[in-house]
């Protein structure tokens, strides 16, 4: 299967007619790793959990503000979910094209099964911040874009308070 990589996801994002602004910089694995690097929209940028639940047959994406935690027990209760833990690095590569580190609601354009449900902090609104596909740059575009661009390829996005 072909995944859209750094320059692909890019070129779909122009394509599409949709602003945004790059920033590149050494790659990341971690918030704690992004927080060294100066990123000009700090308050914006997105941290990406990629779980599973209990019997593998759903994935979900939660999308929050960098400096938030999530909690997975009260996340699962909150929306009626089953037990829900981390999904494998083969699984990330197998669904979404990523590695570690480089998990990102643009992944969900190489999600060909739209197995992927994508639950998005409301607290973004207006900028965000997430890698195109690699995780030596971050991409930077209005929230909604986002969310069109990821409804239109089929993906299911819900707005969730986390």
């Amino acid at each position: 299967m072909q995944y859209m990589d750094k320059a692909e996801t890019l070129a779909y994002l122009t394509a599409r007619g949709i602003a945004y602004e790059v920033t590149e910089h050494p790659a990341v694995y971690n918030m704690e790793e992004a927080a060294r690097v100066a990123l000009p929209y700090p308050e914006a940028d997105a941290k990406n959990l990629f779980v599973r639940d209990d019997k593998k047959r759903h994935y979900y994406m939660i999308t929050v503000r960098g400096d938030k935690r999530v909690d997975l027990k009260a996340f699962r209760k909150q929306y009626g979910l089953r037990s829900l833990s981390f999904a494998s690095p083969d699984e990330l590569m197998e669904i979404l094209g990523l590695v570690p580190g480089a998990v990102t609601p643009l992944g969900l354009l190489n999600d060909q099964e739209r197995k992927v449900e994508l639950y998005l902090d409301t607290e973004f609104t207006g900028r965000i911040g997430v890698h195109p596909n690699d995780n030596t740059a971050t991409v930077w575009m209005d929230t909604q874009d986002l969310v069109r661009l990821l409804r239109e390829h089929g993906s299911k996005v819900i707005p969730a308070d986390v």
